[in-house]
């Protein structure tokens, strides 16, 4: 057995519970000051469902104040300390509602006037909002429309971290190296999401789901939603990350991100930790690292707004390392 494969086995131990949740309050900020929701353990598997990025649940209820990105948790991951890291493998994401919205414009600082569009008008989607595009959920088919419009739903998390050092509270708006508001349309069903560890127990955050996005987030949203989500979540000790990372069958990916960081300043940092990832953890010379990621990177721009992502196939892993599996242990 390799030593990957050993370690994996220890942070997924074979009986886990169950923990059906619905927050009754929902934050904008990943802190440490907000009171926990449920207590977990290693392996535990979170059931629970999101609000979308204004607050409105399944049933059209608000449940927020106000409007960006409320989150579920925080969880408290029992074991969890400074310098380790979570992993939060998403199980199953589903679509709830019939509905959805996205901004109405790509965010660009110039269009040229015949390709100016006009704002769809408040209380189209929501009461006093006009800027927001409704789009229609066919659950039954797993298509979004709007207008002659139709594509495949795939539903994922916009937004999945946890409070970061000391009493820093950063909204959920950026992005960062505690995670946030990621939006990378590869964070969804069967990706495994890896999160550094800043406080006892991890306090660990996530919603803003998407029914569809494509990359680089160009309206400034998904098709903003409700969902039912479902996660089991594992510890890896000492594993001291820089900033969140995220596991495929196919894929090992470093996510770029600064609050008010550029596309070149993000680009840098999932760089640079793709190559401590290659090297630390995949086996790799220093040398091969370079190599690897000069023929093999794909980057995403994974928002305008300056999130990268570099993705690496495991298939080009000369140490074929093995793949998380699907059944909650590795």
């Amino acid at each position: 057995m390799t030593r990957f494969l050993s370690v994996a086995l220890a942070a997924w131990p074979a009986v886990a519970a169950e923990h059906r949740v619905v927050a009754e309050h929902y934050w904008h900020t990943f802190s440490a000051a907000h009171p926990i929701l449920r207590t977990v353990k290693p392996g535990d598997r979170i059931i629970t469902k999101t609000v979308d990025s204004a607050g409105f649940d399944l049933t059209g209820v608000r449940r927020t104040v106000t409007h960006g990105n409320p989150l579920t948790g925080p969880f408290f991951v029992e074991g969890a300390q400074p310098g380790d890291a979570l992993e939060v493998r998403i199980d199953r994401i589903r679509l709830n509602r019939t509905t959805g919205y996205t901004g109405y414009q790509v965010g660009v600082k110039e269009t040229p006037p015949r390709l100016q569009v006009q704002k769809p008008g408040a209380d189209v989607v929501y009461k006093g909002y006009d800027y927001l595009f409704p789009w229609t959920i066919d659950l039954k088919r797993g298509v979004v429309r709007a207008g002659r419009l139709e594509f495949a739903a795939q539903p994922m998390l916009g937004c999945i971290g946890v409070a970061p050092e000391g009493d820093y509270s950063p909204r959920s708006g950026p992005a960062g190296h505690w995670g946030g508001n990621l939006d990378y349309n590869l964070i969804r069903e069967g990706s495994t999401v890896l999160l550094p560890v800043f406080h006892p127990g991890g306090l660990l955050f996530f919603g803003d789901g998407h029914a569809l996005q494509g990359d680089g987030e160009a309206l400034g949203s998904g098709v903003e939603t409700s969902l039912d989500v479902e996660v089991t979540v594992g510890l890896r000790k000492g594993r001291a990350l820089t900033g969140p990372r995220v596991e495929t069958v196919e894929w090992i990916a470093s996510v770029g991100g600064k609050e008010g960081g550029r596309l070149n300043e993000t680009l840098e940092i999932a760089t640079r930790d793709m190559l401590r990832w290659l090297t630390e953890e995949q086996g790799l010379s220093t040398q091969d690292a370079h190599l690897l990621i000069g023929m093999r990177a794909r980057y995403d721009v994974i928002t305008l707004g300056g999130s990268v992502g570099l993705r690496i196939a495991r298939a080009d892993l000369p140490t074929k390392r093995p793949a998380p599996s699907r059944g909650g242990r590795h």
